[in-house]
This record gives C-alpha cells, structure tokens and sequence, in this order.
C-alpha cells in the first residue's frame, strides 16, 4: 500500500497544478516531487534496489560533485568577513550599501547603462526574488504571463498572491523560444508582466540578441514589463551567448532576478538579487520605490557575513574558474544529448546550449505497463535508484528533465541505467 499511496499522492498533486484561489497543494514544489520519489526507492526493499546506490538527475544542485568546485576566493572571502566580527548585526532590510553597489557593478557590465546601488535589492536567493517581483505587481483581477514549461514556484507564488496564471509556449522544435503570438493572444489589460527565463531552466535554451529584442518589443507593445529570472545567467555553451534582457531596459521595465546560486556553485548561500533595470524611469518611480522598500522591511534578508562577502567575489573571481565550470557543462550536457539518441522512446528537440538541465519527450506508444511520466519516474526510481523530474511538473506532461549537472562518470552511470529500463519496458511488438 505504501508504495501505490506515493505515486498516488504525486499524481493528484500534479493534477492540480497550477495551483487555484489561494489554497495550494502539498508536494507541487520541484523538491516535493523529488522527495516522494526518493521516498519510494527508501520504502523499496527489493534486492536489486539495494544493490544500486541512488543517482539523482532531477536536482540543479552542482555543489553535490566533486566535478563542481566554489572558487576559493568565495570561501575566502566569507571567512573573512565572519572572523572579522563586522558582519555580525543586521543589514539594512534592502542589503548592505557595499553588496548593493558591488551587484549594480557587476551587472552593468553586460548592460548599455549603468545601474545605480538604488536599483539593487539584495534577496535570499532567487525564490525570494520571485517572491519580491508578483508581491509588488499584485491587484485585484491582476494576470500574469507565464513560459510553459517553466520553474513551478512562479505558480506558487501568483496562487498566494491571488494573481490570475496565463501560460504562453516555448517552442521545442524551434530551440525553445517564446510563442509571441500566444503572448499577444493572451495578454490584456489586466496583464502586468510575463516570465523570461534565460538561459532557460528546464530547457536549456539560451535566446539570441534578436529573440529577445522581438520579446522586449512584444512587452513594450502590450504595455507590460519583463520579469527576467537569469539564475543561469552567463552558463552558456552553444551558439548564443548569455545576453541580459535588461539590455532592451530601455524599450520596456525589466525586473531582473539572479543569485550566486549556479555561477559561483553556491546555492546553499541563499544570495539574491531583485534588480530594476528601467533607465526611462517608467516603472522605478518614487511610490514604486518606497512600496519595495517598505516589502523589504518585513523580509528576512540573507545573512549579513555573506552580504559583506559579494563585493570581493564578484570582482575577484577569475576567468580561469568560469571557463572551468563551463567546460564541465558543455561536456555533461554532450554526454546527455548523445546518450539519449541511443533511447528509442526518449528524443531531445533541442541540444542544451546553457543552464543545467534539459528536456526530453518520452513516446509512450514505444512501452508498455507505463502509463504516463509520472508513472515512468516513479518505476524508474525503483527498479534503477535514478531519479528524473517528471515534465508535468514543470508544466509539460509526458516529458522528462533531465538534469546534466552531474559527475560525468555518474551522469554516464545514470543514463545507462535510464537506457536498460527503457530497454525492459519495450512494447516487444514494436521492436527495440
């Protein structure tokens, strides 16, 4: 009973997501599902379960393998400011001065502008970003745009705030870029921003100069600003490379969320950043202003060590480190891409080009005794200890994400178990 209550509480988890009203479902959250995944290999007591030690494809967090290192001036630099006993009150609630202009320095490398300090709000990572952009845009009968596939927080955080979900499509077979004349069809004027993730998680897409001008012009024309989520921001390695929305800042409002999170290989550090980039001064106006300082001052911030530290690591951290991590990447994600063409109910649209991750479309017509991704993950988690996210948890029902920041020799590992588990549960009628 035990494991049927699982995939049963997974399934009817996902079938109402995204969430409605106000009141959200357990387990809708990427860590929820990945939780009753590994739950069920631990519930499993069979004896080629026990064999396997688990491999997990589903989680972006790099800082599990030794392939990932943080770069030693970060540590260094949160050393030291911890032992100096500086650091050891509070912040103000919108980050330290310093944290503030080391963030609007750095990003205004990328950008035809300078930000300001004034521009920077420091956040505890990237979720609370999110969280900072759909409470300042919140009103009654508001909507906002969001990417299918996409990150499920977003969902969360619009069903709390009660502001109405609108998904517009990513195209798969054209490398996953925006369906514009479903945003056009979509939008109204009750509609405040729309979702650009870029390099894109889960897809692992990374938009052009043009992509995104023709985006930012859709926003403009519709008279609604960008929400720019660039996590992922610089971990690029295909033809594209990692360009800031807040480039076309001054053709429509960009609110721009990033972290350390994934660049510098430190997600547990909960360092954040809800960043405006609007040089016409058409969204940042004073009232603006002084609402998001007022959200700040009943948020928890990240800690006040780690704040002192991002001015040293954002100006220190080397080029040698970034190339290095890419590196690794661009050779994860070859091996993920190229495995997969030996899977024959698994095809991949679109060779991953930047972030962590990738989509897979899963062809069920070519198994039996799988009903659907989910079913599919659950089955795979217990006869091979792999955990992969089911698609309909990011919106895209019988697809996978695959995660390829992973030890190759793991990632290898992983993905051969993945191909002997397809290979078992082929339709014999329909050949391999």
């Amino acid at each position: 009973m035990q494991k049927k209550s699982h995939l049963h509480l997974l399934h009817t988890s996902l079938s109402h997501f995204p969430p409605k009203g106000m009141e959200a479902p357990a387990n809708i959250t990427i860590k929820g599902i990945l939780s009753l995944l590994m739950q069920s290999i631990d519930d499993d007591g069979t004896k080629r379960n026990k064999e396997k030690s688990v491999i997990s494809l589903g989680m972006g967090d790099p800082s599990a393998y030794s392939c990932f290192q943080v770069p030693p001036v970060a540590s260094q630099a949160v050393a030291e400011a911890l032992h100096s006993h500086k650091f050891n009150g509070y912040s103000p609630t919108v980050g330290l001065p310093q944290t503030q202009r080391a963030i609007a320095k750095y990003l205004s490398g990328d950008l035809p502008y300078d930000l300001s300090s004034d521009d920077v709000f420091v956040t505890s990572g990237c979720t609370q970003a999110i969280d900072v952009a759909l409470a300042m845009l919140a009103r009654p009968g508001s909507n906002i745009l969001l990417p299918r596939p996409g990150f499920p927080i977003y969902e969360l955080c619009a069903a709390f705030r009660g502001i109405e979900v609108r998904h517009f499509d990513l195209l798969p077979q054209n490398g996953w870029k925006v369906d514009l004349a479903g945003v056009e069809a979509l939008a109204d004027h009750d509609t405040v921003a729309m979702v650009v993730i870029n390099p894109g998680n889960p897809c692992g897409n990374v938009y052009s100069y043009r992509h995104l001008k023709e985006i930012a012009e859709t926003a403009e024309r519709l008279r609604i600003l960008i929400i720019a989520d660039e996590v992922y921001g610089h971990l690029a390695f295909g033809c594209n490379p990692f360009i800031p929305m807040g480039v076309f800042g001054s053709t429509v409002p960009v609110l721009t969320l990033g972290s350390l999170s994934k660049r510098w290989i430190v997600p547990g550090w909960r360092l954040g950043w809800f960043v405006t980039c609007d040089p016409s001064v058409s969204f940042r106006k004073p009232k603006s202003v002084e609402r998001i300082k007022k959200y700040f001052d009943i948020l928890g911030g990240p800690s006040t060590f780690i704040q002192a530290a991002v001015p040293r690591i954002l100006e220190e951290t080397g080029e040698v480190f970034f190339k290095k991590t890419i590196k690794v990447l661009k050779q994860t994600s070859d091996i993920c891409f190229d495995r997969m063409k030996e899977i024959s109910c698994i095809t991949c649209p679109h060779k991953p080009e930047g972030s962590m991750a990738v989509m897979m479309k899963l062809n069920l017509s070519l198994l039996e005794d799988i009903s659907d991704d989910i079913d599919f993950c659950f089955k795979l988690a217990k006869e091979e200890s792999v955990i992969i996210l089911p698609g309909t948890a990011v919106g895209l029902r019988n697809w996978l994400r695959i995660t390829f920041a992973v030890d190759p020799e793991l990632l290898e590992e992983g993905l051969a178990r993945l191909k002997s588990f397809c290979k078992r549960h082929t339709n014999q009628q329909l050949g391999s």
